[in-house]
C-alpha cells in the first residue's frame, strides 16, 4: 500500500487540494457532495488503496479551505469542468470516476460531456432526475443560499449543535454513523468569509438550474462504458427508484443496493462499498 500524499494544484478557478495514494492499480477519482470534503471517502480509500490508486479532490462545494477566484464559475457544470481540468492536469487516464451525493451529479455531467479520460463510472446514491436539489436537506440548503453570505454563516452556526445537525433539514437523513465528519465539514464556512461567499454562489447556481439533471439524464444512454450504480436501499433523500432508473438508462450499467445505510454510503458502509467497487474494477484484493 502506498502512502497517501496531500497536495494542491492551481487550476483556472483557484487552488484545489487533493489526496493521492499513488500506486499502480486502477485509478479511482472520488467526488464528494455539497458541504463535504475529501474525507467523505476516508473509509473506502483505506481499503481500496491496497490495490488502486485513489485520487480524492476537495471541490469548492462548501467545505473547501482555499477560496476560489472571484470570477470562478461555481455552477455545477462549472465545477464539472474543473474536475475535467483536474484530470487533464494530473494526466489521469482510463479513470474510474466515482461520485456520491452531489458528487454523483458531477459524474453524470462528465459522463455526458465527452470526458475522454473516464473509462468507467460509479454513481453512489446521488442527485438525479428531478431530485435536484435533493430532498428536504438540499432544498433547505439552497433556500438558505439566498441569504447574504454573512447571514448564511449565522444560519450555519446552528449546525455546531449535534441535535441540529441530526435534523432532517440538515445531515440527519444523510448518514447513520458519520456525525463526526459532518461536524468537521461545516468548519470552513463558519471560519472563513471567502468560503461563505463561494458556498452561497454554488447554492444560488443550483437553485437557478433545477432542471439540469433531467436534461443530463436524456444523454446518459450515450455513455457506452461500464457503469455501476450503488444505492442505499432505504435511502430517504435519494429515491431508490432513481438508482434503478439510472442503471436501466446506462447501456452497460448495473445496480447494487446496500443495506443499513443512508445516502452517504462511504460513511455508513465503507467496507461494502469498497467491495463493490473492487468487484467492478476487477482489481485483486491484496493485503
Amino acid at each position: 500500500m502506498s502512502e497517501t500524499v496531500t497536495a494542491a494544484i492551481e487550476l483556472s478557478a483557484g487552488t484545489i487540494e487533493y489526496e493521492d495514494t499513488g500506486g499502480d492499480g486502477p485509478v479511482l477519482v472520488l467526488l464528494h457532495g455539497l458541504m463535504m470534503d475529501a474525507s467523505l471517502w476516508d473509509g473506502p480509500v483505506a481499503d481500496l488503496s491496497a490495490d488502486h490508486r485513489c485520487v480524492v479532490p476537495t471541490l469548492p462545494l462548501g467545505a473547501h479551505r482555499r477560496a476560489m477566484r472571484a470570477d470562478a464559475d461555481l455552477s455545477l457544470p462549472g465545477v464539472a469542468r474543473l474536475v475535467a481540468e483536474f484530470l487533464d492536469r494530473l494526466d489521469l487516464r482510463d479513470v474510474v470516476l466515482v461520485g456520491n451525493d452531489t458528487g454523483g451529479a458531477l459524474v453524470q455531467l462528465l459522463m455526458c460531456g465527452g470526458a475522454d479520460r473516464v473509462g468507467r463510472a460509479v454513481l453512489v446514491s446521488c442527485d438525479a432526475f428531478n431530485n435536484f436539489p435533493p430532498g428536504l436537506t438540499g432544498r433547505t440548503l439552497v433556500l438558505c443560499g439566498k441569504l447574504p453570505p454573512r447571514m448564511f454563516g449565522l444560519f450555519m452556526q446552528q449546525m455546531r449543535l449535534r441535535m441540529l445537525r441530526r435534523l432532517p433539514i440538515a445531515f440527519g437523513r444523510l448518514t447513520r454513523r458519520g456525525d463526526a465528519a459532518t461536524a468537521r465539514w461545516i468548519e470552513p464556512v463558519l471560519r472563513q468569509p471567502e468560503i461563505r461567499r463561494d458556498t452561497v454562489r454554488v447554492l444560488r447556481a443550483v437553485g437557478a438550474d433545477t432542471g439540469l439533471l433531467l436534461a443530463t439524464a436524456e444523454r446518459l444512454p450515450e455513455f457506452k462504458r461500464p457503469a455501476l450504480v450503488v444505492w442505499a436501499g432505504e435511502d430517504r433523500v435519494m429515491p431508490p427508484e432513481h438508482g434503478r432508473r439510472l442503471a436501466e438508462l446506462l447501456p452497460y450499467g448495473r445496480l447494487a443496493e446496500v443495506a443499513d445505510s443512508d445516502t452517504l454510503v462511504p460513511l455508513d458502509q465503507p467496507e461494502e462499498l469498497a467491495r463493490l467497487i473492487r468487484e467492478f474494477t476487477g482489481a485483486p484484493h491484496t493485503n
